[in-house]
């Protein structure tokens, strides 16, 4: 009955069609359009990249790790536009930072200079102080996952659109805020099976660490001459990122330089200490590590990042041997952006640079990521079973069950075997007889018995079947 109305309305809509004149086909059969013109191939631009169907699973992974963390620790989601003033990164990260000087894509507007979002906590800050957050309950706790823009110079794991997730905890200040950042952070690692370590330091406040600028200046002009061509530079503009230099002839003087640690105050050294004692707590590895700063302008007091904790020879996977994440307080810049006196601290971990480091690391270790999980598989044979199958595959969705299916498989074999693959308890089964007589199939595909039902009552009778296997797992 079905195909006859639906030849009825194709013959109808035919009859009231004017006849087009047809195009003159070009010789040996091919289309006319592109003429003598030769075809043009894009590729990808330099510093960006495609993320493709198969590596799904690596960034569903890490999405949902991430946002079952931000859920279970209550940070509320946060989206802020891609497009930014440049001088909102200008005023929040500092000038003589790589980030403002070299990397950000700033362009010419009607409104002034805006730029491409290079990072995350920036926008949040503002987010937080355009609506006036510091009237909400305390602390304001926010995440976002976002695409980040950077012209860095592309390398292995180092993208020039790349993803971050971050999370955001604004109007605490507390060294447990500091640690549930790390312990969400240690977490998102840790629940998908990648081993990581987490490297922390203390910067003080602006006024200790202004002083140990002066003398680490002071110590690195004496050792100039041996020092590398960017770090001559960061001499003059920014003394602090002289100890984020990776140069090999730089690192024998960065190992002797003074520390930071030697000129806080009790009150800085007694607020790292106690977030050293609740890691401690957590039972969340973590290293000291003196050369620490991070290269922003608004961070003060604990600053951390992340690493993965591989074997030697694992570390030379792709990515391995840089930070994953990393994060800290930042309690001037809320008042820094116009703001009331706010403390603040937070995290952002690179999504490319993970997936990299997991995909690498999943392999040689047969690491297996969780799939999506389905309830049952539905599977068809012959075309007007598929045309079947669409509209109660729709009704299944509305009821709430997962369905696995492959709508453009022929062979029954494959499909149960697709049925086994994701380890569901029944499989549906719709072929041209039970089309015909408005039956389906619900095979148990632990024991291989099938039973025929009504189609109209497959919803009824599969949650009842996977109600009972439930309660049998338990």
């Amino acid at each position: 009955m079905l195909k006859n109305k639906t030849k009825q309305k194709f013959q109808a809509v035919k009859k009231n069609v004017a006849p087009k004149n047809k195009k003159k086909e070009a010789p040996s059969g091919k289309p006319s359009a592109t003429g003598d013109k030769a075809k043009k191939s894009f590729s990808v631009m330099r510093g960006m990249h495609d993320i493709l169907p198969r590596e799904e699973k690596y960034w569903r992974a890490l999405y949902n790790n991430s946002a079952a963390l931000a859920e279970h620790f209550q940070f509320g989601r946060i989206s802020t536009p891609v497009l930014e003033e440049a001088g909102l990164f200008v005023r929040s990260l500092g000038k003589g930072t790589d980030v403002v000087d070299k990397e950000m894509y700033v362009f010419d507007h009607a409104d002034g200079k805006v730029c491409l979002r290079p990072e995350g906590t920036a926008p949040v800050v503002r987010a937080f102080v355009n609506a006036g957050m510091w009237n909400y309950p305390q602390p304001v706790k926010m995440w976002y996952w976002e695409p980040m823009f950077r012209h860095d110079r592309p390398q292995a794991g180092r993208y020039r659109e790349f993803h971050q997730v971050g999370f955001e905890t604004i109007g605490a200040l507390d060294p447990a805020s500091d640690a549930e950042l790390i312990l969400v952070s240690y977490n998102l690692f840790k629940d998908i099976g990648l081993p990581v370590e987490v490297r922390i330091n203390s910067i003080g406040l602006p006024d200790e660490r202004e002083r140990y600028k002066t003398e680490l200046a002071n110590y690195y002009r004496t050792k100039k001459s041996y020092l590398c061509e960017e770090c001559r530079k960061r001499l003059l503009k920014n003394p602090l990122r002289l100890l984020d230099c990776k140069e090999d002839q730089c690192q024998p003087i960065k190992d002797e330089a003074p520390q930071i640690v030697d000129w806080l105050s009790e009150t800085s050294k007694s607020y790292f200490m106690k977030v050293l004692e609740y890691l401690d707590e957590l039972g969340v590895p973590y290293s000291l590590d003196p050369t620490l700063v991070r290269g922003l302008d608004y961070y003060t007091h604990t600053v951390f990042e992340i690493y993965p904790a591989l074997t030697e020879e694992e570390k030379n996977l792709e990515g391995a041997q840089s930070a994953l994440g990393g994060g800290g307080r930042y309690d001037l810049l809320v008042e820094e952006m116009s703001g009331r006196s706010t403390p603040a601290a937070g995290v952002a971990i690179g999504i490319d640079r993970t997936v990299a480091v997991l995909k690498a690391y999943a392999e040689k270790q047969n690491l297996n990521l969780p799939k999506t999980q389905c309830d049952i598989y539905f599977a068809q044979l012959g075309d007007r079973a598929k045309g079947r199958t669409l509209k109660m595959l729709d009704d299944l969705r509305k009821s709430g069950l997962k369905v696995g299916f492959n709508l453009y498989k022929s062979s029954l074999k494959t499909q149960l075997e697709a049925a086994n693959d994701l380890k569901v308890p029944y499989a549906l089964i719709l072929g041209q007889k039970e089309v015909q007589e408005g039956t389906i199939i619900i095979r148990d595909m632990e024991s291989g018995i099938q039973e025929i039902v009504d189609q109209k009552k497959v919803e009824i009778m599969i949650k009842r079947k996977l109600k009972k296997f439930d309660e049998e797992v338990k």
